[in-house]
């Protein structure tokens, strides 16, 4: 069973396209969307497990640069 989650993500000004370029090509990344709100970009992502969703979080979203917070809600139930 994969381990879903939605990340809300902060941008630094004028980034938020090209934050979200960066994120389409990640393959674990299933939607990204622009926003409008406190938030700049709301990611879903689906990994095999919990420890790798960590991994593509921590690892590759925050090497992107422009990437200033992201919140991270796994889901529980689909």
């Amino acid at each position: 069973m994969t381990t879903r989650a939605y990340i809300l993500i902060e941008t630094v000004v004028g980034r938020t396209a090209e934050v979200s370029a960066a994120l389409e090509a990640m393959p674990a990344m299933k939607r990204v969307d622009m926003v409008t709100g406190p938030y700049d970009v709301i990611a879903i992502a689906e990994a095999p497990d919990l420890p790798s969703l960590g991994n593509l979080i921590s690892d590759e979203m925050h090497s992107i640069m422009g990437i200033v917070k992201t919140v991270s809600c796994l889901s529980v139930s689909s």
